[in-house]
C-alpha cells in the first residue's frame, strides 16, 4: 500500500527547477518508495549501491556507469550513494552532463563539505521523516475525527511512532520487532559504520541513556562521568547519532543569536517509537516528556526548526517557531485549561510580544485567549500546522 506523503507538491516544483534533487531522512522513512512512485510511468532507471557492480561501475569507470544506467533514461534514481567513493566529484559530472539525478542518503553525511561542496547550486535537498501525523491518519484510513479518536490515534503514533512498515502492521508484537530490528540496523550500518565506530556496546549503551532523557538539557559531562567516556566520545556518538536522524538537538532561543551556539541544547529522539523501542517502554499513558519529544517530531515534519526558550530562573517555554520574521511559543501540555496561562509562557509574552501563542495538549479543551496584545490558542496536534502556518478555519 502507498501512501501519499507531504512532501509530494514541494517536490513537483523543485524538480521543474534542478537536475538534482536529494531525498534524505532515516533509513526506512520512506525515501525509495516515495521515489519509486514518482518514476512510474517514466523512462526512469533505479540503481541500489548494494549493487557490488553498481558500485564498482560508479568508483571506478564514471563513464561506464553513465552509460550502463543513465545515459538512455529521463531520470535516474541513486539509492544510497553517501557509501560510494568521490560521490561529490562523480554526480557533478553527471549533473553537468545534462542528466536528470535524484539521489537519497539515509545519512546526513552526503550534505559535508565533501560532496555537498562539488554539487552547490546544482542540488536542492529535501528531508522525508517518518509518517506525520496527518499522514498517518491517510495510512489508516481515517477521514473523520473526534476527541477520542484523536486521543487513541496520538496515543498509537507516539507509542509506535512513523515508520511506514511499522505503522502500516497491525499486530503489536510485530511492531516491536520491526522497531528492533529497525534500530540494530540503524545502529550497526548508519552509525557505526558510516562513522568509523567500533566499540558497538559502548554506543549501544549510550543510545539506552539518551532514550531516558528525552527533553533534558544535554550536559556532555555529565554524559561521560555516568558511561565512563571521553568528552570527545559523547561529542562523535551524538553527531554520528544526529546525522543519522536518530536523535535531535534543539537549541536554545536568544535575541542574541551569537549566545545560541554556546548554550547547551536538549536532546529528543527523531521518532518516539524507536526511543520506546530502545528505551523498552509501552507504556498504556503518554507522559509529558514523551508527548513533549512527539510535537518535537511533528514540528520537524512540518519543516520547522524549533528552538526551546529558559532563563536563568529556569523558566521554560518548551519550543520557539520562527515563520517569517513571526515569533511564536508553543507549550506543550497532557491537559491545560482554557484561559489558564503558566508563568513561563506570560513571561515570553511579556518579554517578546509575540502576536501569537499556543497551548497544544493531549486532552485539553480548544479555545483562545488574549493577554497583553497576545492570542494564546488552545488546541491539539490535528490543528497545530494550521494554526502555526495561519491557514484558514
Amino acid at each position: 500500500m502507498y501512501v501519499g506523503r507531504t512532501i509530494k507538491e514541494k517536490f513537483d516544483k523543485i524538480a521543474e527547477n534542478y537536475k538534482m534533487i536529494a531525498v534524505v531522512g532515516a533509513r526506512q522513512a520512506g525515501k525509495t518508495t516515495f521515489l519509486k512512485k514518482q518514476i512510474e510511468n517514466k523512462n526512469a532507471s533505479y540503481v541500489l549501491f548494494d549493487d557490488p557492480d553498481a558500485r564498482s561501475f560508479f568508483e571506478d569507470d564514471i563513464k561506464k556507469f553513465e552509460k550502463q544506467f543513465i545515459s538512455s533514461y529521463f531520470v535516474s534514481v541513486l539509492d544510497e550513494v553517501q557509501y560510494c567513493k568521490d560521490a561529490g566529484r562523480k554526480l557533478k559530472y553527471l549533473v553537468d552532463s545534462d542528466h536528470k539525478i535524484w539521489i537519497t542518503s539515509s545519512s546526513e553525511i552526503i550534505l559535508s563539505k565533501e560532496i555537498l561542496s562539488y554539487l552547490v547550486g546544482r542540488v536542492s535537498i529535501i528531508r522525508l521523516f517518518p509518517f506525520s501525523f496527518s499522514e498517518f491518519l491517510t495510512a489508516k484510513a481515517q477521514k473523520e475525527l473526534t476527541a477520542d479518536i484523536i486521543k487513541r490515534t496520538v496515543w498509537e503514533h507516539a507509542t509506535y511512532g512513523g515508520y511506514p512498515k511499522v505503522v502500516l502492521t497491525e499486530d503489536i508484537d510485530m511492531k516491536k520487532t520491526i522497531l528492533g530490528d529497525l534500530y540494530d540496523t540503524m545502529l550497526l550500518k548508519d552509525v557505526a559504520r558510516t562513522f568509523s565506530i567500533d566499540d558497538i556496546r559502548s554506543l549501544e549503551e549510550f543510545s539506552k541513556y539518551l532514550a531516558f532523557f528525552i527533553g533534558d538539557i544535554l550536559s556532555y559531562d555529565k554524559i561521560s562521568s555516568n558511561l565512563n567516556i571521553s568528552f570527545q566520545t559523547v561529542k562523535k556518538y551524538l553527531d554520528a547519532m544526529e546525522k543519522s536522524y536518530l536523535i535531535y538537538r534543539v537549541l536554545p532561543f536568544f535575541t542574541n543569536k551569537r549566545k545560541e551556539i554556546v548554550k547547551q541544547p536538549k536532546l529528543y529522539f527523531v521518532d518516539t517509537g524507536l526511543r520506546n523501542s530502545i528505551a523498552k517502554r509501552f507504556d498504556v499513558n503518554i507522559d509529558g516528556k514523551l508527548f513533549e519529544n512527539y510535537v518535537l517530531s511533528e514540528l520537524l515534519k512540518m519543516g520547522l526548526i524549533p528552538k526551546y526558550w529558559r532563563t536563568k530562573t529556569k523558566i521554560e517555554v518548551d519550543f520557539i517557531v520562527e515563520i517569517d520574521n513571526k515569533i511564536i511559543p508553543i507549550e506543550v501540555k497532557i491537559q491545560a485549561d482554557v484561559g489558564k496561562i503558566e508563568r513561563s509562557l506570560r513571561s515570553f509574552i511579556e518579554i517578546y510580544k509575540p502576536k501569537t501563542a499556543i497551548v497544544l495538549t493531549l486532552k485539553g479543551d480548544k479555545g483562545r485567549t488574549m493577554i497583553n496584545g497576545c492570542e494564546v490558542i488552545y488546541t491539539d496536534i490535528s490543528n497545530l500546522e494550521k494554526v502555526i502556518l495561519n491557514y484558514p478555519e
